[in-house]
């Protein structure tokens, strides 16, 4: 294997890149029109364009372009052709090595349906449901009714979240099913469902397997991946909390039993769900295969990091027919790590997604933290293809220090130019409750209220806030705090005016020698010693307690972090709001089309009720009136494809 293409972009390109490099293997990247700068394409040692409108879905093109640059390998990442049975099948008939497993094995796994009658011949426990191949409304009807609500229905050849519909009684069935089977066909090509008994606690927990062509399987032990988001995943760790030995092994040979029943060789994980309302007399919840991704997992790096083992490495070495580098008895646990999924959406509206250009992205480096990356200051985050910034990971020797070292970074972390869910993971991690090890796929859901944006401002972000704002970068060297830092040159005095909400704080700054000054306007606060710790790092000594914060100023505003919490204090008096639009004006969220029409001119709504239906990003978005009223005027119709803040609906 001389020279690998890979046929993926943004991080997980760049990712491959650096360890073919480490092992003396060149790279070539192909690209689309969107991608031509990014920081991937810049890195691959060749580049290709891919031109039409498939990009990196085209297979011959990515098999031309290995051709013509000399390319022996393919290592398809994940996403786009990763576990397309008939990409690897026409790279193998072009003589080219793919870096993943054998073609029969991708197809067994391929669908929902196959891979759980595979398991359920292998012995491996699969949840109770339908798999069948009848897919005509009366057939789904009657086998919803034999499963028993509430259940799931899954698109066969769903992921991510897509496809997937959960139905409480027989009256949503239809419409949920209908749903589930457009997005199927969107996103996949296929509107086949299967049903499944829907697990009313459940975790997610998933165990990174490896095989090679030699007989050889083992697993790399497990990850939770239960912090979801509409089915999709938020925050990982590794290993999974509060899971006894015997668990642990258990899902760890069922994994490597999955592995030799299909006859696998390369990557692969095998996704578990489990019951926490059914267990057994040793207290261990019941466990039932979910699926199996026939590649490398996004969430990767949090089993680099125990084991210390470099994945894509062990996909290279394998797919060159080597030998495993080690054996079970040779992998070992190391400590604790987290990833945090950096995206560009906006919280407060649902967590839709959100475009436009990155004009600030810095990254707080420290012990055990590592990002992974594929954008940088510039790039332009659209529509087109998966909204992530970034993977932001902490590894700790304890799941406590994994979890304070990723909620330090995620407070360092500056993203400017668009809204992203940056504020929402670090109170995440910092819950007391995910904390405690309490997790489930409904955490997020359960601990809303929790997970909000703060209502009240406390004292010491409006003095961290004052600080950044208020006072120059400083240009002298400080020993405060082990000399870390940058000291405060304070002009005699300064004040600062801020806004939360509609309440305005007048505070002033004054020196008074020493390297003490004085902060008036501030209820309890007196006299206090701050430091600069890199260009948004503050450090303040309140009485002898020692706070941490990151500043970032924008456009009237200034973000201040503190300990997993965030507040955007306005540095401007806030604008009046306009009562005369109010709720009634439904605008476009993101850029989309229409699939449905559900109110007319005329028509009374009440608050809640449904208005249209959105597909954007190939998954649906419901928009649901936030106000009662009547439906003044209807802007489209189905079918339409509509702009990001055109006007949808008005309601008087």
């Amino acid at each position: 294997m001389k020279k690998i293409l890979i046929a993926n972009r943004g991080e997980i390109a760049r990712r491959v890149i650096r360890t073919a490099h480490r092992m003396g293997i060149a790279t070539v990247a192909v690209h689309s029109a969107a991608d031509a700068d990014a920081p991937f394409v810049r890195e691959a040692g060749q580049a290709v364009a891919l031109v039409g409108e498939r990009g990196y879905l085209d297979g011959e093109a990515i098999i031309a372009a290995a051709k013509r640059t000399g390319a022996d390998a393919v290592h398809p990442g994940y996403g786009f052709l990763s576990e397309n049975a008939d990409f690897a099948k026409a790279l193998k008939k072009a003589g080219i090595i793919f870096i993943g497993p054998p073609e029969s094995a991708m197809r067994v796994m391929a669908l929902k349906d196959t891979a759980k009658a595979a398991m359920k011949k292998a012995g491996v426990p699969i949840t109770p449901g339908y798999q069948g191949t009848d897919q005509s409304l009366v057939r789904l009807q009657k086998a919803a009714e034999g499963v028993g609500y509430p259940l799931l229905i899954k698109a066969v050849a769903g992921g991510g979240g897509k496809g997937m519909r959960a139905v409480h009684n027989a009256a949503e069935f239809q419409e949920a099913l209908m749903a589930a089977q457009r997005e199927g066909e969107t996103a996949f090509g296929n509107p086949a469902v299967m049903l499944e008994k829907l697990i009313q606690r459940p975790r997610h927990v998933e165990v990174q397997l490896f095989a090679d062509n030699h007989g050889n399987a083992v697993h790399l032990f497990e990850r939770d991946c239960s912090l979801q988001r509409r089915h999709q995943k938020v925050i990982e760790e590794a290993p999974a909390p509060g899971l006894s030995d015997q668990l642990r092994h258990t899902l760890g040979i069922a994994a490597v039993t999955a592995a030799h029943a299909i006859g696998y060789a390369g990557a692969g994980t095998v996704e578990f769900i489990l019951d926490l309302d059914t267990v057994d007399a040793d207290g261990d919840p019941a466990f039932y295969f979910m699926e199996m991704n026939t590649r490398l997992q996004v969430e990767h790096p949090v089993t680099e990091c125990i084991t210390g083992e470099d994945l894509v490495e062990w996909q290279i070495r394998v797919a060159r027919g080597e030998v495993l580098p080690k054996q079970q008895d040779e992998l070992t646990v190391t400590g604790w790590a987290m990833e945090a999924r950096l995206y560009a959406e906006d919280p407060d509206s649902g967590f839709l997604p959100a475009t436009g250009t990155i004009t600030v992205l810095e990254f707080g480096a420290g012990p055990g933290v590592r990002i992974d990356t594929g954008v940088e200051t510039g790039s332009r985050i659209g529509l087109d293809y998966d909204p992530m910034i970034a993977k932001v990971i902490a590894h700790g020797a304890t799941r406590s220090e994994a979890i304070d070292r990723l909620v330090g970074a995620l407070d360092a972390t500056v993203v400017s130019g668009l809204k992203c869910n940056r504020a929402f993971l670090a109170r995440l991690a910092d819950t007391a409750a995910f904390r405690a090890g309490e997790v489930d796929t409904g955490f997020i859901p359960r601990h809303a209220a929790a997970l909000a944006a703060p209502t009240a401002c406390p004292v010491p972000a409006l003095l961290a806030a004052a600080l950044g704002v208020g006072l120059p970068h400083p240009a002298a060297h400080s020993s405060l705090f082990g000399g870390h830092a940058f000291r405060i040159n304070l002009a005699a005095q300064t004040h600062v005016r801020l806004w939360w909400g509609d309440e305005r704080h007048a505070i002033t700054l004054r020196a008074v020698g020493g390297g003490r000054w004085r902060v008036g306007g501030l209820l309890g606060v007196g006299e206090i010693t701050a430091v600069r710790s890199g260009p948004h790092g503050l450090c303040i000594d309140l009485a002898g307690t020692l706070l941490t914060a990151t500043v970032v100023p924008g456009d009237g505003t200034v973000d201040v972090r503190l300990a997993g919490q965030s507040w955007l204090i306005g540095t401007r008096p806030p604008r009046v709001k306009d009562a005369g639009g109010g709720d009634g004006r439904v605008i476009a969220p993101m850029p989309g089309r229409v699939l449905a029409v559900d109110v007319a001119p005329g028509q009374a709504v009440a608050e809640g009720d449904r208005l249209l239906v959105l597909e954007a990003m190939k998954m649906e978005h419901r928009l649901l009136a936030r106000t009662a009223g009547t439906v003044r005027c209807v802007h489209v119709a189905v079918g339409d494809q509509v702009a990001d803040g055109m006007m949808l609906v008005e309601i008087a």
